[in-house]
């Protein structure tokens, strides 16, 4: 069977800034642990970030294709410049998918790692807008489709 790198914090794993988790109970994604394809992974964690740690959004009017060609950053919301972090997490995720064999990714919407969809906007005003994070960015760049938690059955079709 196939495996699929997923983000940790859907799998109920505090990892989150806030030391939160976002676990998802969709089925697909229960029979995937059950029938273990899943590989859990953090960018953040995993290039040695903390928990907690401050909100990262990347700055604004840009996404994760401009973080990776050095055009844009992720800050936190004093202006902390965390693009090193991020793209340490991002080299990191695209590592441990192709050692698994990964073909396909579950991320975390919303973050400025896993955004596949929709990332903040920059202002740390909770406020969303279309675009993709570092890691997700880097991962399809590879080849390696991205998908986020609400497009489980589309990821389960791929595989």
């Amino acid at each position: 069977m196939t495996p699929m790198l997923v983000s940790a914090c859907l799998l109920g794993e505090p990892v989150r800034h806030d030391g939160g988790a976002r676990a998802c109970g969709h089925p697909v994604l229960a029979r995937w642990v059950a029938e273990g394809r899943v590989v859990p992974f953090c960018p953040e964690m995993a290039a040695g970030m903390t928990v907690p740690r401050p909100a990262a959004e990347i700055s604004a009017g840009a996404e994760g294709p401009e973080v990776l060609a050095g055009l844009a950053k992720v800050l936190d919301a004093d202006g902390e410049d965390l693009t090193a972090w991020f793209m340490a997490g991002a080299r990191l995720a695209l590592e441990r998918a192709l050692v698994a064999g990964a073909r396909v990714a579950v991320l975390k919407e919303g973050s400025p790692s896993c955004g596949t969809r929709v990332i903040g906007d920059g202002t740390f005003t909770s406020t969303r807008r279309p675009g993709t994070g570092v890691a997700a960015a880097l991962l399809a760049r590879a080849g390696i489709r991205v998908f986020s938690e609400d497009q489980l059955e589309e990821a389960d079709a791929c595989l």
